[in-house]
């Protein structure tokens, strides 16, 4: 499992203090980022050059309220691997408390859009990620 740390900031909340829900979902794409770039060595400023990986299909659930000043861990695990895409599940948890839950699947795609195979690379980095590999 990757695992990705955000401390919550005051740009993160809405009025009350409390994480504003679309917040949540950038998060999830700074650990997506992240994953790309430490794990699988394909930073999203190669990707974007001539590919893509939007998000197909997401699903959340918002557990418990996050505030200003708490720091969340995000665990990444992924959950399938086809041909151009990849199914992930996210777990955001405070200390010990569950936060916030997703699950995605995001496309590769090539720079019309159309999805495409994942290179090589990338798809043996997620096949190791999937199975637990060090």
């Amino acid at each position: 499992m990757f695992s990705f740390t955000q401390k919550v900031l005051f740009k993160h909340c809405d009025p009350a203090g409390i994480v504003f829900y679309p917040r949540y979902f950038e998060l999830l794409n700074d650990v997506v980022e992240d994953f790309f770039e430490r794990e699988l060595n394909y930073p999203f400023s190669e990707v974007i050059k001539n590919n893509g990986v939007p998000t197909a299909q997401i699903s959340a659930t918002f557990s418990a309220p996050s505030r200003i000043g708490d720091v969340l861990t995000v665990g990444l695990t992924i959950t399938a691997l086809g041909r151009s895409s990849v199914g992930l599940r996210f777990e955001t948890y405070c200390e010990s408390e569950l936060r916030f839950s997703a699950t995605s699947v995001l496309v590769y795609v090539d720079d019309n859009g159309k999805s495409t195979a994942w290179p090589d690379s990338v798809r043996e980095g997620i096949q190791h990620q999937m199975n637990g590999d060090p």
